[in-house]
């Protein structure tokens, strides 16, 4: 299981499967994450949502992403 470890260190993820949480999760979304060695053990990935909150959900249903710096700034000014 190399994907959950190899996105434990990531810090920003697409959505390509939401269908376990449709409520929860946008499909094709830019997500943060947080490092988190247990979830990422299980299978997990720590996601932040709008609010700000982070939840665990299956890191088979995100995608990491490299994001250049300027939309790495425009993406922290969004969340603050």
């Amino acid at each position: 299981m190399t994907e959950p470890t190899a996105l434990r260190d990531t810090e920003y993820v697409v959505c390509v499967d939401n269908a376990d949480y449709p409520v929860s999760l946008e499909l094709h979304k830019i997500y943060k994450t947080l490092p988190d060695g247990d979830a990422a053990l299980s299978g997990d990935l720590r996601v932040v949502d709008e609010s700000g909150e982070d939840y665990l959900f299956p890191a088979s249903s995100f995608v990491a992403i490299s994001v250049p710096e300027r939309v790495r700034s425009s993406l922290r000014r969004a969340a603050s």
